[in-house]
């Protein structure tokens, strides 16, 4: 799997294997982002990707502000729960309507192919308009040859024990912030719970509420086994393969 990352928490991920590749686009916040307006990032840079799906955890606008746009350029259809797909079905939009527990598999449903499992998050969920935006999710996500984890916005929660027996992760990409979400000591715990040896952190420095000291965090995780990744804006990167992955 290769990611690029576009700041806060907004990244391209590629799945698949051979010459069957897809583009999933999660949580596209760009516009009003000052880390990714500082590096040239923009609307069009989303849509150039050609992202073939957008995949979003929750409703918050630093979450889903560019969803309807890059959807409408690209005509890559916005998954998410149902409020979520209620919402962009009404505006017009492609959408795919689902919930906790389910399970969205790539066109062919094979292990060439990919699934994205929704899994609890535990956060809150509404429009910028204030329309509810249904429950808060992470991802699971697996192409046959790896598996990753993308928490969304959470807090530290037992269900990532029940991740770690269910499935063995090459990666989890975790909020890393604190105020609305986890901070790097519970992201540290998060990690353990997970068992995993590579985090990629998330939500974290692009407003002054959630600043962190970006070498202070990774010495904290180095201290445990785990190395975070703090990954620059607009670079692609190769998820490390760890373990042999199961599909989601």
């Amino acid at each position: 799997m290769q990611i690029t990352y576009y700041g806060h928490s907004c990244f391209l991920l590629e799945v698949g294997q051979g010459e069957k590749k897809y583009k999933l686009l999660f949580d596209p916040f760009v516009t009003g982002n000052p880390t990714a307006e500082k590096h040239g990032v923009s609307v069009q840079t989303l849509s150039d990707a050609q992202p073939d799906y957008i995949f979003l955890s929750h409703a918050h606008g630093d979450h889903s502000g560019d969803a309807e746009a890059v959807s409408r350029e690209t005509g890559a259809p916005i998954i998410g729960v149902w409020e979520i797909y209620d919402y962009y079905q009404k505006r017009g939009c492609q959408a795919v309507g689902m919930n906790v527990g389910g399970t969205f598999y790539g066109p062919e449903k094979t292990n060439a192919d990919f699934s994205v499992k929704l899994v609890p998050a535990i956060h809150t969920s509404s429009f910028p308009d204030g329309t509810y935006g249904g429950v808060p999710v992470g991802f699971v996500i697996a192409d046959g040859a790896q598996t990753i984890y993308y928490a969304g916005d959470t807090a530290l929660t037992v269900e990532m024990e029940l991740i770690a027996e269910r499935y063995q992760l090459d990666l989890a990409i975790l909020p890393i912030g604190g105020h609305f979400t986890m901070d790097v000591e519970d992201a540290v715990e998060a990690a353990l719970l997970l068992d995993v040896s590579h985090v990629m952190g998330v939500h974290y420095n692009t407003f002054p509420p959630i600043a962190i000291n970006d070498e202070e965090a990774k010495r904290a995780f180095d201290e445990v086994g785990v190395t975070l990744h703090l990954l620059p804006v607009g670079k692609a990167w190769e998820v490390p393969q760890e373990k042999s992955s199961q599909e989601a």
